[in-house]
Parts: C-alpha cells; sequence; structure tokens
C-alpha cells in the first residue's frame, strides 16, 4: 500500500505561474489590456461606487415550519427522557472514606443513596 496523496494549497509561484500562462493565451488568441494610470476608474459613469442591489425584489412568502419544528422538538425531548429501566434500576453502593481532622484517612465505609 503507497503513502497517501494529500492535495495541498499552491504556492504563491505556482499561482503566479498558472496566471501568466492564462495571460500569454489570453494575448495569443487576439486578446488586448488596457492600462489605466493610478487614480483613473475604469468605469465609465463618474457618478460614485457602485452599490450592491439590496432589497430591491418584492418579499418572498416563507414556508411556515411551525409544525416542522414542533415534531423536531418532541423528538427531542424523547431523546433526553430517560427510559423506565433507567429510572427504576437501584442506586449501587458508594465508597466512602472518612478523614481525621489532619485529613489523613481512616477508614472506609459503604453508602447507599
Amino acid at each position: 500500500m503507497g503513502k497517501p496523496t494529500y492535495l495541498k494549497p499552491p504556492s504563491k509561484e505556482e499561482l503566479r505561474q498558472h496566471l501568466s500562462r492564462d495571460v500569454e493565451a489570453f494575448l495569443a488568441q487576439g486578446g488586448s489590456i488596457n492600462q489605466l494610470e493610478p487614480g483613473e476608474t475604469g468605469l465609465e459613469s463618474h457618478r460614485g461606487p457602485m452599490h450592491a442591489p439590496l432589497f430591491n425584489n418584492p418579499p418572498v412568502e416563507r414556508t411556515p415550519l411551525y409544525e416542522v419544528m414542533a415534531t423536531l422538538d418532541e423528538r427531542r425531548a424523547q431523546m433526553k427522557r430517560p427510559t423506565s429501566a433507567q429510572r427504576k434500576a437501584p442506586r449501587k453502593p458508594r465508597k466512602k472514606v472518612i478523614y481525621d481532622d489532619f485529613g489523613e484517612p481512616l477508614r472506609t465505609v459503604w453508602e447507599e443513596e
């Protein structure tokens, strides 16, 4: 059996090489790259920053899941509830150590709870 092969993320150098190959392929197919001056924008209208459209659509009606949630809550409560065999099982006696005033063990006794 051989070593397991793990996929490692590409290094920055590998990413640079990949990007360089993609740019060269784009240029070889007849593409062109436009150079912009620092501070110049690629936007055609200079009205300001583009804003993402938020809350433009009408509200979508939601599907109520109250019955499903009630069923799941009931199932979860049943899983937490102890069974009758667990509730009626007698407790086993526990060993308890009796210490003197100086913290030295004197004797052990069995306690039932």
